[in-house]
């Protein structure tokens, strides 16, 4: 590696104060995030804590958050046999005779094929 690259270095030069005043005044200030519903009133603060509260609606206590709610981009209802097409299509790498690197199978499909190949070229000699 050798030496630090100057970028580095500079960067260190530049946070080492703000380090060394946070461990001389006794540590980082301790930050509490805490989501309260209705009418729930935030937690006091003790000594340098910062508490910082996002108030919800009532209704929203026990529901799903939304970034993991049902999507509602895909349609409502899939074929069952659209659904198995793409789970198949999904699983074919890794079946036996795939020619694949994945799926302990894999291997022999690249044989099947060569031999395939073989006897079709040997058939085409024998045409000729």
């Amino acid at each position: 590696m050798g030496r630090p690259r100057p970028l580095f270095a500079l960067v260190l030069f530049l946070t080492a104060p703000a380090a060394f005043a946070a461990q001389r005044d006794g540590g980082p200030v301790r930050q509490i995030n805490i989501t309260v519903y209705g009418e729930e009133r935030c937690p006091e603060p003790e000594g340098d804590d910062i508490v910082v509260c996002a108030r919800r609606p009532e209704e929203e206590r026990y529901r799903i958050p939304p970034a993991l709610r049902e999507r509602t981009d895909r349609p409502a209802e899939i074929a069952w046999g659209t659904r198995n097409d793409v789970l198949e299509e999904d699983a074919r790498t890794m079946r036996p005779d795939s020619c694949s690197v994945v799926g302990s199978g894999g291997q022999t499909g690249c044989t099947s094929a060569l031999v395939r190949q073989w006897a079709a070229e040997r058939r085409a000699r024998r045409g000729r």
